[in-house]
């Protein structure tokens, strides 16, 4: 067998632990394990990419000190950012991930560009300048959404007037530049237009978004990575490359969908910005209604003499890293025979799963993480629903027109016989209304960070159960 097949069978290989790898990813159970077989067959192509190099003679010794160095800086700086990482922040880790695989793939259009001069045949010109332009915006949009998501940029839309026009200018300026280097009409300093366009666009695009629909902004550049990733595998007639790309286009553009349905908003609604100002109406809430307060001795009673308690978390659980809290609460009314689930909406954290990785890291099992649309019906069974740190998600006004949540789908927390929710203060969530759940007679207020509150339930439920 020669080394050329021995190479096609490794690349090959490798989309095919991708893909599988992708398929196991599916579920939590197997979460970790595709990873790992996606992991795998990375380093299969890197090595097998690394022999080809070898064997062509292309690159000089200089350029192997270099690329040994990137490779160096990339996997230590890689390794020690997931080593570190807090759950918390994994959506802005998710970002800066985007933010590099959309810049390099721009660059090594980039190099190839330069390097032809303008003799490109049209088809390889097009990829290498949907290339750029893909590449550019996402990593210039990716890193100012970490930056939102991290706090070093306001979370809040920042929304100028002009914005629009501006964006709408950036477009057509990098399109059109684009579309010069396709017909052999470029140069170095078309190229230069192509990617600042393309850059200033990345940025004008994301600053206007808020944090409410960042779950669907962090899918969508994701996608935009995965096709920058397929231009520059058409680029340098990579077939990994290509396989890699289009898979990660094609499942974040499907998950991009499915987290704009959550939300109940259009892609393009999201792109246009302005989302989570705070400025919105607020919901009908009845003037003479009344929140009632309750202690932590009252809502541990209601919860240890529960037949069935539902869990909901939210991302107020998630910033104050209180999962291994709810978990130990759990177990404890376990142990009384209480029946305990966890509710988790698809954008119960700042990520499509976010909230189910992070309850995993407290080893809550399973099978006790119910999707939405499974565990509705559910409420109407349960003694008690404990809202951890969840807001927008469990707000009925979204049953009514007329709001800025109107129409998302929501939580049935209302429906359970009595709720209890855990949070810091009456505050609003990111659409800016208040929260009618919290009025209902039904509901319970318990005033406390998640952390906090949990450990507090914790100790007066030991009480009770001696």
């Amino acid at each position: 067998m020669s080394l050329d097949t021995v190479l096609r069978l490794v690349f090959l290989g490798a989309a095919a632990c991708f893909v599988l790898g992708l398929h196991l990813m599916n579920r939590p159970p197997t979460a970790q394990r595709g990873s790992s077989v996606s992991a795998a067959g990375m380093a299969a192509a890197v090595a097998a990419t690394v022999v080809l190099l070898v064997r062509s003679g292309t690159v000089s010794g200089t350029g192997w000190a270099v690329l040994g160095a990137g490779v160096s800086v990339g996997a230590m700086g890689g390794w020690y950012l997931a080593r570190t990482v807090a759950m918390t922040a994994i959506p802005q880790a998710v970002s800066l991930f985007n933010a590099a695989g959309g810049g390099a793939a721009a660059l090594v259009a980039v190099h190839d560009l330069l390097r032809v001069d303008d003799t490109l045949p049209a088809g390889p010109a097009a990829a290498a300048a949907l290339d750029v332009v893909i590449g550019a915006v996402t990593f210039a949009g990716s890193l100012i959404a970490a930056g939102k998501l991290q706090g070093v940029v306001a979370s809040r839309p920042v929304v100028l007037p002009g914005t629009r026009l501006v964006n709408a200018a950036l477009a057509a300026l990098a399109l059109g530049s684009g579309a010069l280097i396709v017909t052999g009409h470029g140069g170095p300093v078309v190229l230069a237009v192509t990617a600042v366009a393309a850059l200033g666009f990345g940025v004008a695009m994301v600053m206007p978004i808020g944090g409410a629909d960042m779950p669907v902004v962090i899918s969508l550049l994701n996608a935009l990575t995965g096709t920058a990733v397929a231009m520059a595998g058409i680029v340098i007639g990579n077939t990994v490359l290509i396989i890699a790309g289009a898979l990660v286009g094609a499942s974040g553009g499907i998950l991009t969908k499915l987290m704009a349905d959550a939300m109940n908003r259009s892609l393009w609604s999201v792109v246009a910005g302005g989302f989570g100002t705070g400025d919105a109406p607020p919901a009908a809430i009845d003037p003479n209604a009344r929140v009632r307060s309750v202690s932590a001795d009252d809502a541990a009673i209601q919860l240890a003499y529960a037949n069935r308690v539902i869990m909901v978390p939210g991302y107020g659980l998630a910033a104050a890293q209180a999962q291994h809290e709810v978990r130990e609460l759990a177990d404890l009314l376990e142990s009384r025979g209480v029946d305990v689930d966890y509710a988790i909406h698809p954008v119960a954290g700042r990520l499509p799963g976010h909230m189910n990785v992070l309850l995993a890291e407290a080893n809550v099992p399973y099978d006790q993480l119910k999707e939405m649309d499974d565990v509705n019906p559910e409420f109407s069974r349960a003694d008690v629903a404990l809202v951890i740190g969840a807001n927008d998600v469990i707000n009925p006004a979204a049953r009514r027109p007329g709001n800025p949540v109107s129409g998302m789908p929501i939580l049935d927390v209302d429906h359970a016989h009595s709720v209890i929710v855990i949070k810091r203060s009456m505050g609003q969530g990111y659409a800016g209304i208040d929260n009618e759940l919290y009025t209902d007679p039904k509901t319970g207020m318990y005033f406390a960070d998640a952390k906090k509150g949990l450990a507090e339930l914790a100790a007066a439920v030991k009480v009770l159960v001696g």
